[in-house]
């Protein structure tokens, strides 16, 4: 199948397109002028050919999107933003152009990354007009839920620095979430673009349990060894960031933080056993990261 995916220079973009690769589909990796060169050259290594195109560009949009039975967008401004770029007119105008293209041009199914969080920010807003916009098009529709990426949110890019013992907890760290790992969010994404069940379906995803900052913290001193030291940023210290952000990539990125304080658990089981995918758990994530820093994902 062809299968076009848009932010594919990202790390969920790029680990769906390898995916892709592997399973035979024909990808067609969408790049902006301006990408990291590193970054192309890893895409032309799977086997992707490579189209130039950019979310505010509707034409080039379009030129994309003829003749693909299938398309996966995972495209934000959250961690790869460039100048000029917004939440406002990447992931929720940009979007909503390639939605626009896609349907104009007949693509068959439309896979969609949003996310399952549901308070009120910039970014949540954003990706709820385009989840809006995409069940309007007359598309065949999957939209996937994940909650949080255990590859970000315990990193030591926002805190969680395991390599030295020290991690930074949203609120007291006692309400559960079901983190999930980078390449199970592309398995998910990967299966849905032909799996009956993933047809015009708003799909929740999680690992396979729920557990609180404190709980992760006792698996990874269990697989390091060594104490953590803990810190903690009090909800009303994250409400006063979000409340004097003037950008709203900042302020959703506050938002971010104090859902996490309150927690987020979603039900895996009937849609692992559903889509024959078996999430990665913390405790496997944590040996990994903890005995082999910088080891590549594991293989689906």
């Amino acid at each position: 199948m062809k299968v076009l995916v848009v932010g594919a220079t990202g790390v969920l973009g790029a680990e769906i397109c390898a995916q892709l690769s592997k399973k035979g589909h024909k990808v067609r990796a969408v790049v902006r002028p301006t990408a990291d060169p590193a970054k192309v050259d890893r895409l032309r290594s799977m086997g992707a050919e490579l189209i130039t195109a950019d979310l505010r560009d509707p034409k080039s949009l379009e030129r994309a999107c003829k003749g693909e039975e299938a398309l996966i967008t995972t495209a934000s401004t959250t961690f790869s933003r460039q100048p000029g770029d917004t939440i406002e007119t990447v992931d929720r105008d940009g979007q909503i152009n390639l939605v626009d293209a896609a349907a104009k041009e007949h693509v068959r199914r439309f896979v969609y990354v949003s996310f399952s969080i549901d308070d009120p920010s910039p970014l949540r807003n954003a990706k709820r007009d385009v989840e809006k916009r995409l069940k309007e098009s007359g598309l065949e529709y999957t939209i996937l839920r994940p909650t949080y990426f255990m590859e970000i949110w315990l990193s030591p890019a926002l805190g969680f620095d395991y390599a030295n013992s020290k991690a930074t907890i949203y609120g007291v760290g006692d309400k559960k979430l079901s983190w999930i790992a980078v390449p199970d969010v592309a398995a998910f994404a990967v299966a849905a673009v032909d799996h009956p069940a993933g047809k015009n379906q708003v799909i929740p995803l999680g690992g396979p349990e729920a557990l609180s900052a404190l709980e992760v913290v006792k698996v990874f001193e269990r697989h390091s060894g060594k104490k953590f030291a803990v810190q903690n940023v009090p909800v009303t210290t994250l409400q006063a960031q979000h409340d004097a952000a003037q950008d709203s990539l900042q302020k959703s990125f506050a938002a971010l933080c104090i859902r996490a304080s309150k927690g987020d658990e979603v039900d895996m089981r009937k849609t692992s056993k559903t889509f024959g995918i078996r999430p990665t758990s913390v405790d496997e994530y944590a040996r990994r990261v903890t005995t082999a820093p910088g080891a590549p994902f594991p293989a689906h």
